[in-house]
């Protein structure tokens, strides 16, 4: 049994904890404000952005079409942007993402694909890495800087039509959380290059009439459009980790509490079995005489 020093000593250990977990439940709290704010604005010009990039494709034929949009032609290797956190203590976020980036790689090598892996974050590096060493072709370090953005999305765009353009892959797939809420981020995967043309594109093409001509606009937008993708990805990725951050830093408050309580009893309970002890010993002597 524990002696009431040590109960005391893990009661103050436990509260100092309390202390830091609940200080970085309130900064992510503060934090996630602004994240989902920039997440929720970018949606929308994503969304339309899309819209105009459906319409272009419908009206350029296959031998015209950009690289970007038409492909290499072939089907056989796939590498999947993966993106994590720099940060831990946010919960099962980045053990989702990683688990939905295996799950992809485990589908496609099952239909005898060829799977690499781009990095983006350092906390998803290790698990794959386990499983996936010889897979990992190469990555992007964002732990350089505080909060990362659009120029960042342009390195990472600019590497990997780079890596496209030099035929080390047919399809790269982005996946990244999607947030919805502080208690929900849901693992994404979505076709990132070649850029898939949506299907509903009909819709505008009766309306908009280009200058100066499809193929010209498709070849600037085409790189703009993978670049959006990947800056909404960040986005999702700074709103979901402050997110799941501020759920699992409660939950540590919460529980933190709770252990405290528990202590704080048993420490009574010890205390109060001393002094019973010490009275029983005292009234024995007291008799003896």
């Amino acid at each position: 049994m524990a002696s009431l020093k040590e109960l005391k000593g893990r009661i103050n250990s436990v509260k100092s904890t309390q202390k830091i977990t609940k200080a970085k439940q309130m900064v992510a709290a503060a934090k996630l404000r602004r994240a989902q704010a920039s997440a929720e604005a970018a949606r929308p010009y994503a969304a339309r952005l899309a819209e105009v990039m459906a319409s272009l494709a419908r009206k350029v034929s296959g031998d015209s079409a950009p690289k970007l949009l038409a492909g290499t032609g072939s089907n056989q290797k796939h590498l999947l942007v993966v993106v994590n956190t720099d940060k831990g203590l946010c919960g099962g976020l980045n053990s989702n993402i990683v688990k939905e980036a295996k799950l992809q790689a485990k589908k496609l090598i099952a239909e005898g694909k060829d799977v690499t892996f781009y990095l983006v974050g350092k906390k998803g590096r290790a698990p794959i890495k386990r499983d996936y060493e010889k897979q990992i072709a190469d990555g992007f370090d964002t732990s350089t800087v505080r909060t990362p953005g659009y120029s960042e999305a342009e390195a990472i765009t600019a590497e990997l039509v780079a890596m496209f353009e030099a035929g080390k892959f047919d399809v790269a797939h982005l996946i990244y959380p999607t947030f919805k809420s502080a208690l929900a981020q849901d693992p994404t995967t979505v076709q990132l290059i070649p850029v898939p043309a949506p299907a509903d594109a009909a819709a505008t093409d009766s309306v908009v009439e280009y200058e100066p001509g499809e193929e010209e606009i498709l070849e600037a937008l085409l790189p703009r459009y993978v670049k959006t993708r990947v800056f909404g990805a960040l986005l999702e990725r700074e709103a979901s980790e402050q997110g799941a951050s501020m759920t699992a830093m409660d939950n540590a408050t919460r529980n933190a509490g709770d252990l405290i309580n528990k202590l704080t009893i048993q420490y009574n309970r010890s205390r109060q079995a001393a002094i019973t002890t010490e009275l029983i010993e005292i009234i024995a002597g007291a008799e003896a005489l």
